[in-house]
This record gives structure tokens, C-alpha cells and sequence, in this order.
């Protein structure tokens, strides 16, 4: 390729985006409005993204719709249960609390997006509130809200992500095992790959 065709100004991007619809606009707000509050409720999935001294986060985060409580419209409340212990989403936190939340429905293309500040909790009565089977989460983020808006169904309706006739068969990849044995030699991959289902769930609280 010849030529600079590197956009380094915000005026080359409006240039060639132009400005955002009224309605992309509108939809953010600085609360938890009702209707945003049925989305986060119904949501047993979301994506939790941090930034930190040593880099940057984009963790999973998933349980029984409506794992992540409202507290009231500016708090949301999200256990850290049990994971590798890299813990690097907290250690983001400790460090810099702006964190973004992406929240996705099953079955359904349009997402929720919540932007804040977060800090870690080991208050008791706030990990009992989040007790299942008797087990409690090692910490509770407590999330106070800068910003909500709903994101279109455009990405997830071109990926096609909840048409099945475009899943992959498990056997098409990688297993973690594989990856594993991939990056150190002699690691057991056969043994890894037949322990880590029943390890998962075991370990799920």
C-alpha cells in the first residue's frame, strides 16, 4: 500500500462519519431509567472492561438473569465469583475505578451499556446478599453510574449470533488444553481437556 491513509484528527473522522442522529444521542442517560432497568434484569450475561497501570480488561461476567442488582438508579451491585484468580479486573479498579459494562439478553440483537466508577466491597451483608448454596462471592463492585444507552442490533444481527445454523461444533478448535500444551511443552493437554468440566463445576461457587 502507498500513501498516509492514517486518520489522526477528530475533524478527518467527522469528515468522513458526519454527526450522530438525534436519537443516538437521547438514548444516554445518567441513570438507571426503568426501561433500562428491565434490560440489566433480565440479562444473565454481560462484559465488564477495566484499564489499569499494566493494561487493559474485558472479562465475562455470567449467572441467573439478574445477577447484577440495582441498587437504586445511579448503583449496580455485581458479585466476583469464583474464576483463574488473575484478578484483573480488581486490580484495574484498585488502580483506576472507570470501568464499562455491556449487558446482552440471549435471543435477543440490542445490548445495554453502562459507563461508571467502580470500588471493591467485602462488607458481610452485602456478600450475604449474594449467597448461593451457603457460598458467598470473595467481593461485591459496587458500580455507581455515569451513563446508560441501549447499542443498536446491528453487530449482533450481523454476526448472527444466536442462529444456530452458524455454531460451531466444539471439535473445530482449540481445546484449553490444546492451547495450553501450545505454549508449554509437556504440559498434558488429554488430562487437562478431561478434568476442566467436572473442575468447572465444582467450582461455579
Amino acid at each position: 500500500m502507498t500513501g498516509d491513509y492514517k486518520i489522526r484528527s477528530l475533524e478527518e473522522l467527522t469528515q468522513i462519519y458526519g454527526s450522530p442522529r438525534r436519537v443516538s444521542l437521547i438514548k444516554e442517560v445518567n441513570r438507571i431509567t426503568p426501561e433500562y432497568r428491565a434490560w440489566i434484569e433480565a440479562s444473565p450475561f454481560a462484559v465488564l472492561a477495566s484499564s489499569g497501570a499494566t493494561g487493559l480488561d474485558c472479562s465475562p461476567r455470567g449467572d441467573a438473569p439478574g445477577f447484577v442488582q440495582i441498587a437504586d438508579d445511579k448503583t449496580l451491585l455485581m458479585p466476583d465469583r469464583p474464576g483463574n484468580n488473575r484478578i484483573d479486573t480488581l486490580r484495574n479498579v484498585i488502580e483506576d475505578p472507570r470501568v464499562a459494562l455491556l449487558f446482552v439478553v440471549p435471543g435477543l440483537n440490542a445490548c445495554v451499556r453502562v459507563n461508571g466508577r467502580a470500588e471493591i466491597s467485602i462488607d458481610p451483608d452485602l456478600l450475604a446478599r449474594f449467597s448461593i448454596d451457603g457460598k458467598l462471592p470473595r467481593t461485591v463492585l459496587i458500580v455507581a453510574v455515569d451513563s446508560v444507552y441501549f447499542q443498536c442490533a446491528r453487530a449482533l444481527t450481523r454476526a448472527k449470533l444466536w442462529d444456530a445454523a452458524g455454531h460451531r461444533d466444539a471439535s473445530a478448535l482449540p481445546t484449553a488444553g490444546q492451547i495450553l500444551a501450545g505454549v508449554e511443552t509437556g504440559f498434558d493437554d488429554t488430562a487437562y481437556d478431561a478434568e476442566l468440566p467436572d473442575r468447572i463445576q465444582k467450582t461455579l461457587y
